[in-house]
């Protein structure tokens, strides 16, 4: 495995935790279809997230909120639609979320969740 594989996981396992945490109920992980794949498809209380997961080892190429493009964005939108319909799931809202992952060295990982990106 690949060192940016690694911490892309690391930074996934830290963000469901931190969710959990938060009292999101994981539904899915890593779920793939020819569009591309949802990091993390949680429960919200009625909300149904999709979440992206962002990871980053430092801020030489920028946060990693600032890696979600408007292309990406549209995307998830997508990728949301098309769990629901193979889950055949209408939810009374359905939200895209991003959870940045900062891991340092040297430091402490910290996490950032920004609700409603798209």
């Amino acid at each position: 495995m690949r060192v940016t594989e690694a911490v892309g996981r690391y930074g996934e396992e830290l963000a469901a935790k931190y969710l959990v945490a938060a009292g999101f109920a994981i539904l899915e992980r890593n779920w793939r279809c020819e569009l591309g794949e949802i990091d993390i498809v949680a429960r919200d209380g009625d909300t149904l997230v999709v979440c992206e997961v962002k990871t980053r080892r430092g801020l030489n190429y920028g946060s990693p909120l600032e890696s979600i493009t408007y292309r990406k964005l549209a995307t998830l939108r997508g990728l949301a639609g098309r769990w629901l319909h193979q889950h055949s799931m209408r939810p009374p809202q359905v939200r895209i979320d991003v959870v940045a992952v900062l891991i340092p060295h040297g430091s402490r990982p910290t996490v950032e969740h920004v609700k409603g990106v798209a």
